[in-house]
């Protein structure tokens, strides 16, 4: 498996200094926040785009995916969402990026048969933009899908092999789900897996992998067992914690942790 780490850790950091510490640190990949306060984000121009693919380019590491914010089942009309999809995805094309990951964001109040319907609906109108672009939208297990079932239900309707799940392996243990029933529904789907680690599941503060209580070495063992042979990506989420350890301080142990286990599963 390759591994890598995203910049939702070390938030507003210049692409230089992120691809500086990924190469220091032995990471194969970096996820990039795409967003208006990071350095990539979709209101980059031609020149801007092809600066940042050559800098990862020449470094050796790979741009793994994008982090979006698009929210395929939100209420509302399919447009706007659609829309901002489809920047996300030419932004993914310019860069060289094979994924990029977008949030279910069903509302509290909508019906869950109606939130699956609009995800679905959406995702399989972008479907044909992600092929032209060659690039895979990823459904994160997130706030209204939080578990691999609930994904599972959006990505069957779906049915499209440009559209596809990432495994972020705090929500589905937080929606009381085992590793193995995560893989079972998702693995059809797979793009990648987020690892992260917390205190507890009312205190999601973000500590050094194998610090807190997510079942990390379970997955990994797993995923190995499985034959599974994709990305681990360490999602340390900095920004939302300003009181959390800095991260460049954290990655040679994450990788070394990280390196660990996969030896272990082995």
């Amino acid at each position: 498996m390759k591994l890598a780490f995203s910049t939702l850790g070390v938030p507003g950091l210049p692409l230089s200094d992120v691809v500086r510490l990924a190469g220091e640190h032995g990471y194969h990949g970096v996820e990039l926040r795409a967003h208006p306060e990071e350095p990539v984000h979709t209101g980059l121009g031609a020149e801007e785009r092809a600066a940042a693919a050559a800098e990862f380019k020449t470094a050796g590491v790979e741009i793994l995916g994008l982090a979006g914010y698009v929210r395929v089942a939100a209420p509302g009309d399919d447009e706007p969402v659609l829309a901002e999809l489809r920047e996300l995805l030419g932004l993914a094309r310019d860069l060289g990026a094979p994924y990029v990951r977008v949030f279910p964001g069903g509302g509290e109040d909508q019906d869950a048969e109606e939130a699956d319907a609009t995800a679905a609906r959406r995702l399989g109108t972008a479907a044909q933009d992600a092929n032209d672009a060659g690039v895979r939208i990823l459904l994160e297990t997130h706030d209204s899908h939080r578990t691999g079932a609930d994904a599972m239900r959006v990505l069957g309707l779906v049915g499209h092999r440009q559209v596809g799940a990432l495994w972020d392996v705090m929500h589905t243990w937080l929606g009381g789900e085992q590793p193995a029933s995560s893989y079972a529904a998702l693995f059809p789907y797979l793009g990648y897996v987020q690892v992260k680690d917390i205190a507890s599941a009312d205190d999601t503060t973000p500590l050094p992998l194998g610090a807190g209580v997510l079942p990390l070495t379970e997955c990994v063992d797993l995923l190995s067992r499985e034959g599974w042979d994709g990305w681990l990506c360490w999602e340390y989420e900095k920004r939302w914690y300003e009181g959390a350890a800095p991260l460049p301080e954290l990655l040679a142990a994450g990788r070394e942790h990280l390196a660990r286990l996969l030896n272990e599963a082995a």
